[in-house]
């Protein structure tokens, strides 16, 4: 195997390595094969068109396209001139499928389903890669530079999985990086031959040129064992391969679940001109407005987000078991509801009354104990679903919720935690609110009447406001806002009260219709908080003004003692008015309801933690775009300093003697730029012959470069001294002396002239004293 063909199947190889990484964030690996296949074909156009040595770029850009045909023949066929060659239609195919792409990513959690979408922006995104391993490990042969876009395409996959496996990625990277370079130290010692630049030179001959490469595969492997054994016996946040201590995660059992994010952002649903009737419902319920259908509970508060936690998922049992804290003694009504979901609504949580008793729905349901939740698995949605649900009306008394008992130990501390970068204001406003209170009830309760109605708050779905710890006290301070604020700002005052908390997200009861069912619309997406209350379990609370319905047990009682004229708030049934929901989906491109994207900036997002990794609280598209930023960044000193260069060097033969000093001395330029890059800054006071002899002697030249420096400090002077310049432009010599340099020169010194040359530092810092 030729050298050319076995850095390019190094490079391949390295890629396909660090792609593993992403093996993890999607369901299925087929992705991976039939990317290693199309990078192989790639990188082959690159060695064919290689052998005819052409100029560098040309082989880069015949890789490229035939990346971009191997795209189009296995994405975007059937919108291709005869199959292959893309066209306009075959480019707004591959825009539709992207657009696909970032919304399934937004949609699902780890591991998502291998839909077109991803499985393009995957399979490209590891051909771009590739591509790039491929022009600067082989075609520009510096390998040692080409870890980095490698670095980039682990470290989306890495950042994003937790746990588990995480060490066999990077060992599968790493291995692969190693051996690109391993293939560019053979590739060479075989071009500088058996002896090497001191062939002939006394002492004893080296065994052969593979005697440093087994050398280099000893260290390389040895360097592998450490890196992967040290962080695994280390003590370490997050453990390693030796775990320390009790694991703080739950495994989730029995399969993996994808997520839709439930109510990204409430505000474009509850703005939107139409109502789009999502779901429609029939049910034997007494008063249909207190019939909420929720989707999620979040019980992760970060002092502007609510998460949900990661629990773990088994299969839904025929029926589900007794809600937590529910006391016998608590008046429970049973009720049955027949629920039907638009072809436009596409949730992978099953909105569903609280406490559900059991579901009968057909599809890949998963049941989430601590949160009561379905959760649909393997891409399963609500479109065109239809089920039914029996489910228990808790109608708990006054009393029963103030003379609660304190609830168990854990499940308080659990709900209980506040960040302690919450402001001050939070606590202090919650106490002053309930201050003379008797009982976390009475307290829950003032809270209410205290957003709801006393308080000044006002609805308003137009308000933006910065998303930061501040989120909070900036509406408790500006007054404004809709369900989400008013909810996830009830249960943070809550929880700074000792009451455990959270928020659940839905929809409200609905409209109802002229037959007897009730439609619920895409403006019914709402946020309320839960309250526990031991004996009760959790509890609803209706802190938003004009939404909704407050719940009857939540009426606040008079004070004994108080005057029987006082007035004591009534059960609110009102709501805002809203036009009929009309059939339809809800926002274009989106999946109904509320997953729309954020873009009210109200820094309260209803998010859901669907899955390893989310903890981040970083998307997959961010971190793609963040390691694309990267790549660019790193990628534009050397592409500046290599127009540079061409600029110099490159263009015609000189035809007249001014043409050749002009262009001896911008050789000489390049020269001195080029042994600043290698930490050789150039000095006024010395002549060109003692810049040459500096150069040489500092860089450590010898041999050829040595005397193509000299060349070209004579040239300089017969150029600027002398009647007549040179014959020629000394092109070659400067680039004999560059490869010098860069030959005698340290790994890191080698990464620092192409990717921080200190030549254009010195440029821009002349411009600007120029300026």
């Amino acid at each position: 195997m030729s050298g050319g063909i076995r850095a390019a199947a190094c490079a391949v190889a390295a890629t396909v390595g660090a792609a593993c990484a992403m093996v993890p964030l999607v369901d299925g690996a087929g992705w991976l094969v039939q990317a290693a296949a199309l990078l192989a074909v790639q990188a082959g156009a690159g060695v064919a068109v290689r052998r005819w040595a052409p100029p560098r770029p040309v082989a880069v850009a015949a890789q490229a396209l035939a990346g971009l045909l191997l795209l189009t023949l296995v994405f975007v066929r059937d919108h291709a001139v005869a199959g292959l060659l893309p066209g306009p239609s075959a480019f707004r195919e591959f825009s539709r499928l992207l657009h696909q792409g970032a919304e399934d990513v937004g949609r699902y959690a780890v591991p998502a389903p291998e839909t077109p979408g991803i499985r393009l922006m995957l399979v490209g995104g590891v051909l771009v890669i590739g591509l790039i391993v491929d022009a600067v490990a082989v075609t520009y042969r510096s390998a040692a530079t080409a870890g980095l876009p490698l670095l980039a395409l682990y470290s989306v996959g890495a950042g994003l999985v937790q746990g588990g496996r995480d060490w066999l990625w990077f060992l599968a990277g790493a291995a692969g990086y190693l051996l690109l370079l391993l293939a560019e130290s053979r590739e060479r010692l075989l071009r500088r031959g058996p002896g090497g630049p001191a062939a002939g030179a006394a002492g004893p001959a080296p065994a052969g040129p593979l005697a440093p490469g087994r050398a280099g595969r000893r260290i390389g492997v040895l360097a592998l064992g450490v890196a992967v054994a040290v962080p695994a016996v280390l003590p370490a946040i997050g453990g390693g391969l030796a775990p320390h201590g009790r694991s703080s995660g739950q495994e989730r059992e029995g399969g993996t679940i994808s997520a839709v994010n439930p109510l990204v952002s409430l505000r474009d649903s509850l703005n939107q001109r139409e109502n789009r009737e999502l779901l429609r419902y029939r049910t034997s319920a007494e008063s249909g407005q207190d019939l909420y259908l929720r989707i999620v509970a979040l019980d992760r508060f970060d002092g502007a987000t609510w998460r949900t936690s990661e629990r773990r998922v088994t299969d839904v049992p025929d029926r589900l078991p007794s809600p937590q804290g529910l006391s016998p003694d608590v008046r429970t009504v049973r009720v049955n509801t027949s629920i039907v979901a638009a072809d436009g609504y596409g949730q992978d949580y099953l909105p569903l009354p609280y406490p559900a008793d059991w579901v009968r729905v057909s599809g890949q349901w998963r049941y989430e104990p601590e949160g009561r939740t379905l959760v649909g698995d393997h891409g399963q949605t609500t479109r065109g679903l239809r089920y039914q649900v029996s489910n228990l009306v808790v109608q708990p008394t006054a009393e029963q919720l103030a003379n609660a008992p304190r609830p168990p130990e854990s499940l308080r501390r659990e709900y209980t935690k506040v960040p302690s970068t919450l402001p001050a204001v939070v606590a202090e406003r919650a106490r002053q609110v309930t201050e003379g209170a008797r009982s976390d009830y009475e307290r829950a309760v003032r809270l209410q009447e205290w957003f709801a109605v006393a308080g000044g708050f006002t609805y308003d779905t137009d308000v933006r406001t910065g998303g930061d710890d501040e989120a909070v006290a900036r509406f408790l301070e500006e007054k404004r806002g809709f369900c989400v604020h008013f909810s996830f700002s009830m249960a943070a005052m809550a929880r700074t009260l000792g009451i455990p908390a959270r928020v659940a997200v839905g929809f409200t009861a609905g409209d109802p219709q002229g037959d007897g069912s009730m439609s619920v619309g895409s403006k019914d997406a709402h946020a309320w908080p839960e309250l526990y209350f031991e004996g009760a379990g959790w509890t609803r609370f209706e802190p938003t003004p004009s939404r909704g319905s407050r719940p009857v047990y939540t009426v606040e009682q008079p004070a004994p003692g108080a005057s029987p004229s006082a007035p004591v708030p009534a059960p609110d049934h009102s709501a805002a008015p809203r036009p009929a929901p009309t059939a339809g989906a809800d926002c274009p491109g989106r999946p109904s309801g509320a997953a729309c994207p954020d873009r009210s900036g109200t820094g309260f997002s209803a998010a859901a933690d669907d899955g390893p990794g989310a903890d981040s609280g970083v998307p997959v598209v961010p971190l793609v775009a963040a390691g694309a930023l990267l790549v660019a960044l790193l990628a534009a000193p050397p592409l500046w300093r290599t127009r540079l260069r061409a600029r110099r060097l490159g263009g015609p033969e000189p035809g007249t003697p001014d043409e050749v000093v002009r262009r001896t001395l911008a050789a000489w330029r390049e020269l001195l730029d080029t042994a600043w890059d290698y930490g050789i800054p150039p000095d006024a006071t010395r002549t060109p012959r003692g810049a040459v002899e500096r150069i040489v002697r500092d860089g450590s030249l010898e041999g050829d470069a040595a005397a193509a420096a000299s060349r070209v400090g004579d040239a300089v002077e017969l150029a600027l001294y002398a009647p007549r310049p040179a014959a020629g432009v000394p092109v070659d010599d400067v680039a004999a002396v560059r490869a010098g340099l860069r030959a005698g020169a340290g790994g890191a010194a080698r990464l620092r002239a192409v990717f921080a040359p200190a030549s254009l530092a010195g440029a821009l810092r002349k411009r600007r004293l120029r300026r």
